[in-house]
């Protein structure tokens, strides 16, 4: 796993506190005060299975990439699989609801106002026991886990996905052209591609940069597709890159995409649907790149 000193400490305190003490002993020494901002003080509500470890950095190509033209022997081998539950939906939770496994949270989430519009609720931003029945229902019919009733990030990116199916251009954010156009949506964390109107792939969700990292907003080309990829800088796999603005790609990542952390200006896709996304593109297609990232 990726990440940087910072990240890893506190991937390190999470860890211990949710999985390794018992409930009694959880309070019994303070932890460090969480960073600023609305999601510094939720943890994935769920151990990660064995051989799939938490993401937190990204294997992305921050630096421009060498171009060359691989040979059909290299482009005859396909990225391994990832492993059994990597792309699970495992929301984010407060860490108290984690360590004592409560089955309905309390808890008023930082999407709780998107998440009570959504679901037709009364729009308070306050959690309620309604509110956490309604919430832990789409939680259970989406295979989000824990089920606990808390609106966080995961259970907010669902809901925009689910909302976007039909038609995800519906505002008309992406322009409409003859050709394909990769439309990336920062604010949704979305991306499809369509021709003319009629959408030919997605939407599918994404991760994009993190602050300081931002994914480069505007047109941009598909300039090179490399599907066995390395980071030049972290020298991990990138399957299926597709740069379209420097060191800037589609690519899949093997683990969740569903983090609080965004990417290092990569745009971050689960594996099967970065596989189908190489299908469809090709070298010299227009990306166009619209709003910004939550949080960024």
């Amino acid at each position: 796993m990726i990440c940087t000193r910072i990240a890893c400490r506190g991937v390190a305190v999470v860890m211990a506190a949710a999985f390794v003490l018992p409930v009694g002993t959880a309070a019994a020494e303070p932890l460090p005060p969480p960073a600023p901002g609305p999601e510094a003080e939720l943890v994935p509500g769920v151990a990660p299975r064995p051989g799939a470890p938490w993401v937190v950095d990204t294997p992305d190509q921050v630096l421009p990439p060498t171009v060359y033209t691989p040979s059909a022997a290299e482009d005859a081998v396909e990225p391994r699989d990832a492993v059994a539950g990597a792309y699970d939906l495992v929301e984010h939770v407060p860490l108290g609801d984690a360590v004592a496994r409560v089955t309905c949270s309390k808890q008023t989430g930082p999407y709780q106002r998107q998440v009570e519009r959504w679901l037709k609720l009364k729009v308070d931003g306050k959690q309620s026991a309604a509110d956490c029945r309604a919430i832990r229902a789409f939680q259970v019919k989406h295979r989000i886990k824990p089920a606990i009733g808390f609106a966080g990030p995961v259970t907010w990116a669902t809901m925009q996905l689910v909302g976007a199916r039909k038609n995800p251009n519906a505002a008309k954010k992406c322009p409409v052209r003859s050709y394909r156009v990769a439309c990336v949506d920062l604010s949704r964390q979305l991306t499809w591609v369509q021709k003319g109107k009629k959408v030919v792939y997605g939407p599918v969700p994404m991760r994009s940069g993190r602050a300081g990292y931002r994914t480069r907003t505007g047109w941009h080309k598909i300039f090179w597709k490399h599907k066995n990829h390395v980071s030049t800088l972290y020298h991990q796999p990138m399957p299926y890159s597709q740069f379209f603005s420097g060191g800037q790609a589609f690519h899949a990542v093997y683990g969740t995409i569903f983090t609080t952390v965004g990417s290092m200006g990569c745009v971050n896709l689960r594996l099967g649907d970065a596989r189908k996304l190489w299908g469809v593109l090709k070298t010299g297609d227009r990306v166009y790149v619209w709003g910004r990232r939550p949080g960024t």
